[in-house]
């Protein structure tokens, strides 16, 4: 058999943390601590080492947003955070996503929602489609699209992970991808997987905020910007 899933949970209301935890708890996910703000998170993750830690954005002390920085430290073994918030595509959650969460609960989702969202993360799925992600980055990456310059890690890239990064960041599945560049399925995962690797990225969300922030993919644009070397 396989060991529990393991969470904590950190939010300052008493009423959310507790619904949350009878919700886990229903469906065999162990709840090893919970937090009221985010210095006790990142005490209590150190301390439990849970597997998936659910994150309120907004909390005294010590909020959310710090609190998951210091918890993604690229240390071996540190946990998927889910960010928890009452407001759809709050500043908050962008500025989480890019610091490393694998996604974002809305605090009024479905027990069913819940724990499916806890079980994706765990597996070292992104839980945000990359299509939602990308409304974020419209919506909060502030940048001039006239002086966009491609991050130097992208040169690590050959052009067809260029292609399939700037694809991605578009919201195309991997099943799209693979009809669009008429490649299989497995090869496209290879393709995402190294994209990943070389960019030191943990997940699908973090690639489509790179391909925003390097440049490679600008809002309202519908194809990938080539990079310096490949432009006619």
């Amino acid at each position: 058999m396989t060991e529990p899933l393991r969470v904590l949970l950190a939010d300052d209301q008493t009423l959310v943390r507790t619904g949350f935890r009878m919700i886990l708890g229903a469906d065999g996910i162990d709840v090893v601590a919970e937090a009221t703000d985010g210095a006790e998170a990142v005490e209590a993750v150190r301390r439990t080492r849970p597997d998936v830690v659910l994150m309120d954005v907004r909390m005294p002390e010590m909020d959310g947003l710090e609190a998951t920085r210091r918890i993604l430290t690229g240390a071996p073994g540190e946990p998927r955070v889910i960010i928890l918030t009452t407001f759809d595509l709050d500043r908050y959650v962008y500025a989480a996503l890019s610091a490393g969460a694998s996604g974002f609960l809305l605090k009024d989702v479905t027990p069913e929602h819940l724990t499916a969202a806890v079980r994706t993360v765990r597996t070292g799925d992104a839980l945000l489609a990359p299509t939602i992600t990308r409304r974020l980055v419209q919506r909060f990456a502030h940048r001039d699209g006239d002086t966009a310059t491609l991050h130097r890690d992208l040169a690590s890239l050959t052009p067809r992970e260029l292609e399939v990064l700037g694809l991605l960041a578009r919201g195309l599945s991997n099943a799209e991808l693979a009809t669009r560049l008429h490649l299989a399925e497995a090869t496209v995962k290879t393709h995402v997987a190294r994209i990943l690797a070389k960019l030191g990225l943990r997940d699908r969300v973090q690639a489509v905020i790179a391909a925003y922030e390097t440049g490679l993919i600008t809002a309202g644009t519908h194809e990938p910007v080539q990079p310096p070397a490949e432009r006619a």
